[in-house]
């Protein structure tokens, strides 16, 4: 998967396989104790998440979420998202929210400092200020996306494994 140079912090993708949803949540439990050392498998009707061991895990570490749906044609549809700890993007949006809010209050302050005809300076260098926090927050999350390219690989290959078993 090629991921370098999309904008998305949650890289997705979907694609079509020829096992049954049953043989893939068959093979998910078999290799799941297989793999219990590095990985570990979740499995949750036609779900299965994959993560990394927490002795391995680091704060940048993916996990991956698949959704299988079955096909008319015995086939299955797989839907995979990567992303971060839920921890890690709950923290994350959080951030984003508060820097939002910010940004909102001081854009409304700074407009009732114009209509009053007040100085509006500490306004928008604050808002400046929540822009940059903003694209500092964008830009953290791809160079944390990048150090966690290769333990993506690594789960993509287990989600092979387990299509392919």
């Amino acid at each position: 998967m090629e991921i370098e140079n999309t904008i998305a912090l949650r890289p997705s993708f979907s694609k079509d396989v020829d096992k049954s949803m049953e043989e893939i949540l068959e093979n998910a439990a078999k290799i799941k104790l297989e793999v219990k050392e590095n990985y570990s498998i979740k499995i949750s009707d036609p779900h299965i998440f994959f993560f990394i061991t927490l002795a391995k895990r680091k704060y940048y570490s993916p996990h991956l979420q698949i959704e299988l749906t079955a096909n008319e044609d015995k086939t299955t549809n797989i839907k995979g998202l990567y992303g971060p700890d839920q921890t890690v993007w709950t923290f994350f949006m959080f951030l984003h929210f508060i820097i939002a809010g910010i940004f909102l209050i001081f854009s409304m302050i700074a407009y009732s400092h114009w209509r009053l005809k007040q100085s509006t300076t500490l306004d928008f260098i604050i808002m400046g200020l929540m822009v940059l926090f903003w694209f500092a927050l964008y830009f953290q999350a791809r160079i944390n996306r990048k150090k966690c390219q290769p333990q993506m690989h690594k789960l993509d290959a287990l989600m092979d494994r387990v299509i392919e078993f």
